[in-house]
């Protein structure tokens, strides 16, 4: 056994760039998904809105 062995932590940093590396991509892929749903959840709304003006329109349109 080489008596420099034991203090080379080459592949310990390069497991923790590895790791960070991988968090990283996960929450990039995360808050990309809470945004797309976000944005798909007010997108919903706004349309369920304009719905219903419109229904509102008509009934009221209708009972003149």
């Amino acid at each position: 056994m080489a008596g420099d062995d034991w203090d080379d932590d080459r592949a310990y940093d390069d497991a923790v760039r590895r790791a960070r590396r991988a968090t990283r991509v996960g929450w990039t892929a995360i808050s990309g998904t809470v945004t797309a749903l976000g944005c798909a959840a007010v997108l919903v709304a706004v349309a369920c809105l304009l719905v219903v003006l419109v229904w509102a329109y008509l009934v009221v349109s209708v009972n003149r």
